[in-house]
């Protein structure tokens, strides 16, 4: 009985064991159906991972180029070193005593020679060495090929191959450090993607595609025959041709630099030099500059408002303020910020007028130095009035009245419809980043049509905003015969194999026809003769060439008492090639008005890139009389033959000594000095030049008292700048060199700058 209770209980237990192994063994086959049917795709690609490795290779970055093919942001091999604070470690804890090396202590060796080498503070280094389970410790990035041997060097007589390393990579680099900062941009050291500027615009097609390197591994990670390798080359980024001339650019910064730093600016300054027709971009300058190869660090004023902030150095305050810095510091004025245009918009709402044939050439104004609209008086800059103007007049002395009275005929319709097409009321399609445009920036249709107020200070430039780039593309539609183009940087994109990816398209660019090309050829010369003339352009003058410009000042509306002051020119005003636009932000030396604070700028620039950029020169008879001439050189020639030769050319003789022989003349040969009564001073053998003449202080005087002077004195005159100044008796000296005290001998020459200084826009 017993028995066959033990018998039916084995039974029982056998019968559940086997019930519980067949349940687990349909559960294990029903998994593995699932793993083979259901999930055998995904499986599959997890076992493909984990047998293969991959390392990417990454592509160069594309070079930008400027129009003539020179190098503006490219490569440059660099190292970045690191240490293996494990192995470190390990070998200084393996050390045997009794050894020769037993006394070797690497941390303090390796600490010693890298902060040294790559001056880097030792505390840093110290710190990194305290991961001792690490094997990638980054001491320094950017390190250059030179000190990397140097580095190597040291690697080697110490054997520590296994515990400082360096890796080469690709580090972007600027050849010309801060010029055109502003448009290039720059990279993210880290990253290498592009931050701000070209390179931020155009990341994407100067990153390039990184490559891959594929190998398959066996189940020991040992990399499985060559069989199993893929290699995918990377393929470089692009290339980018910009419309930038590196000339062009190098003295639009030096006159922007000279018309902010002798105008006292406080808030910036931007110049831009564009292509009339093309609507391409030959120069865009915003300063103060910043160094692209060490965007962080501030420059000029940046630095000088962190010192000024009293804020202690390290401290998170200092980190923010100093982060704000930088943001302004990088920002693109001429494009990012409004201002208010002032008289240069009167180009504008002039040329509006003639292509609605509302008035014309012989059309008369009365300028009583001011006009009342809807209740409202608005006055001239000329507060007595100037009386009677013709049309031309009018623009060339720039009368507020006159000028409100040409707005209120316009209508407020018919001038809100051109200042949207004139692109006032949108972007302007620039290819770069951050251009900003706000509706708050002009009035509302409603607001504008609500009120003739705001049609008549609109209609000289007051109380709206525009940007740099909006107003340089809407004068260079009125000079290159009323096209409206889209101004733009790069011109054509190629790959490393030289093909061209992409072309900017000339006649896509212009956007639309505005005016008609009598009208602009009017406007034209109007602006002409005001720079030729009497107008208030004088200062943009430059012998040779037929300057069209408009200068502006406007009080800015959110700081009361500061001013803008700007100016736009183009030439030659017969054919229309290259505008300029200058713009000084808040002066504070000298007379704040756009012809004094940056009218002789543009001149200054004009004079210089117009003969480089292949425009011809065309003397008038006047300006060939009044011409500079460089002094031939009689030194060591007899006298008789001296004289002769400059009598030749109608210079002054003075003889001073009783000898046959030249032996010293003043000015040198070579000198540059004015051709009105140019006299040279020949000394012969028994005299010698003496310094016994003071010069005077010649700041404040007119051309022609400053130039009889020179002459009574016994000196020579040359004239600094474009224009020349010596038959107007309205220009002024505002520098001289020498300066004032300096000893002169008989003959010498100082040169004198002179710039016209009316009060008015």
């Amino acid at each position: 009985m017993r028995k066959t209770e033990e018998n039916r209980s084995s039974a029982i237990r056998a019968a559940v064991i086997g019930t519980v192994l067949l349940a687990l063994l349909i559960v294990v086959i029903g998994r593995i159906f699932y793993l083979q049917t259901v999930r055998e795709k995904d499986y599959s690609m997890r076992a493909v991972r984990e047998m293969v490795g991959k390392v990417e290779a990454t592509p160069l970055r594309g070079d930008i180029k400027d129009s003539n093919g020179q190098t503006l942001a490219t490569n440059i091999v660099t190292y970045r070193v690191f240490i293996a604070p494990a192995n470190i470690y390990t070998a200084q804890t393996s050390l045997q005593d009794g050894e020769e090396s037993a006394d070797m202590d690497y941390p303090a060796l390796i600490t010693d020679k890298l902060s040294e080498l790559l001056e880097v503070d030792p505390e840093f280094i110290r710190e990194n060495l305290t991961y001792t389970r690490a094997l990638d410790r980054t001491i320094a990035r950017n390190v250059s090929e030179d000190k990397a041997l140097e580095i190597k060097g040291f690697i080697a007589e110490y054997g520590l191959e296994q515990m400082i390393y360096l890796e080469a990579q690709a580090t972007r680099y600027y050849p010309y450090g801060s010029l055109a900062s502003h448009v290039i941009g720059f990279t993210s050291g880290a990253t290498g993607s592009g931050l701000y500027g070209l390179e931020y615009q155009y990341n994407q097609m100067l990153t390039g595609t990184a490559g891959r390197y594929v190998s398959a591994y066996d189940a020991k990670s040992n990399e499985m025959p060559y069989a199993y390798e893929v290699y995918v080359e990377a393929e470089d980024g692009y290339d980018l041709h910009t419309t930038l001339n590196t000339y062009v650019q190098n003295v639009v910064e030096r006159e922007l630099e000279k018309a902010y730093l002798e105008s006292g600016g406080q808030n910036r300054g931007c110049a831009i030099v564009m292509d009339v027709n093309t609507g391409g971009i030959l120069a865009l300058a915003v300063y103060p500059y910043f160094d692209l190869n060490h965007p962080r660090d501030l420059t000029g004023q940046y630095e000088q408002l962190l010192a000024e902030s009293g804020l202690e150095e390290g401290s998170e305050e200092y980190i923010q303020k100093k982060g704000e810095l930088q943001l302004l510091m990088w920002s693109n004025k001429a494009i990012t910020e409004g201002y208010i245009p002032g008289s240069t918009f009167k180009v504008i709402t002039s040329a509006v007028s003639l292509e609605e044939k509302l008035f014309d050439l012989n059309s008369e104004f009365y300028c009583k130095g001011y006009l009342n609209v809807n209740g409202s008086t608005i006055h001239c800059a000329e507060v007595n009035g100037q009386g009677h103007l013709t049309f031309g007049e009018a623009i060339q002395v720039s009368c507020n009245p006159a000028l409100m009275t040409i707005g209120l005929k316009i209508g407020v319709d018919k001038f809100y419809e051109y200042f949207q097409a004139f692109g006032y009321r949108d972007k302007t399609g620039i290819d770069l980043p951050g251009e900003q445009f706000s509706e708050s920036w002009f009035w509302s249709e409603d607001t504008f049509k609500g009120s003739d107020i705001y049609l008549a200070t609109a209609s000289f430039g007051q109380n709206f905003n525009t940007t740099a780039i909006q107003q340089i593309t809407a004068i260079s539609a009125v000079a290159n015969g009323g096209k409206l183009v889209t101004p733009h940087v790069v011109e054509s994109i190629t790959n490393k194999e030289g093909n061209t990816v992409y072309a900017f398209d000339a006649d896509a660019g212009v956007r639309r026809q505005l005016l008609s090309e009598d009208v602009c050829s009017t406007i034209s010369e109007i602006l002409r003769q005001g720079v030729a003339g009497n107008g208030g352009g004088k200062n943009t003058y430059v012998a040779g060439y037929r300057v069209a410009a408009k200068t502006g000042t406007s009080e800015k509306r959110d700081n009361p008492g500061y001013y803008v002051c700007s100016t736009v020119a183009y030439a030659p005003a017969d054919d229309p090639q290259y505008a300029m636009i200058l713009i000084v932000d808040e002066p504070t030396k000298g007379v704040l008005y756009g012809s004094y604070a940056a009218a002789p700028y543009i001149a200054n620039t004009f004079k210089d890139i117009l003969p480089y950029l292949g425009v011809k020169a065309e003397y008038t008879e006047a300006e060939l009389d009044k011409m500079s001439v460089k002094v031939p050189s009689v030194t060591y020639w007899s006298v008789n033959q001296a004289v002769s030769l400059c009598e030749k050319y109608n210079y002054k003789i003075e003889i001073i000594g009783e000898g046959e022989v030249v032996k010293a003349q003043l000015p040198v040969g070579g000198s540059e000095i004015e051709s009105l009564d140019k006299t040279i001073v020949l000394y012969t053998e028994t005299s010698e030049p003496t310094k016994n003449i003071m010069v005077p202080s010649l700041t404040g005087m007119t051309a022609s008292a400053a130039y009889n002077m020179m002459h009574n004195m016994g000196l020579n005159v040359r004239i600094e700048g474009s224009s020349n100044y010596l038959t107007g008796t309205e220009a002024i000296v505002v520098s001289q060199s020498p300066v004032y005290g300096t000893m002169l001998a008989r003959g010498d020459v100082v040169t004198l700058t002179f710039r016209y200084s009316e009060q008015s826009d």
